[in-house]
């Protein structure tokens, strides 16, 4: 999926975070980071910290799951 400035723009509206912290989120999930838990567990708590938004053990873990075992859809886009 190409991310487009209006796809941060819809984002950064949304969530308070800008381009620059979603950009330096993305580089920790470069690679084979995207399939380390331990990893993913941090970058949800980061982002749960920059956006204000508490995410339970029980989101985490469905988060972490969905992300493991591919099942993140293509069109994000559409879901901001």
């Amino acid at each position: 999926m190409k991310l487009t400035d209006s796809f941060f723009n819809k984002v950064e509206k949304k969530t308070n975070v800008n381009k620059t912290s979603i950009m330096s989120l993305a580089k920790k999930l470069q690679g084979d980071n995207m399939k380390n838990e331990d990893t993913l567990r941090e970058v949800i708590k980061e982002l749960s910290e920059m956006t204000g938004k508490e995410v339970s053990k029980e989101q985490e873990d469905k988060i972490v799951n969905a992300v493991v075992n591919d099942k993140i859809p293509d069109n994000l886009d559409k879901m901001i």
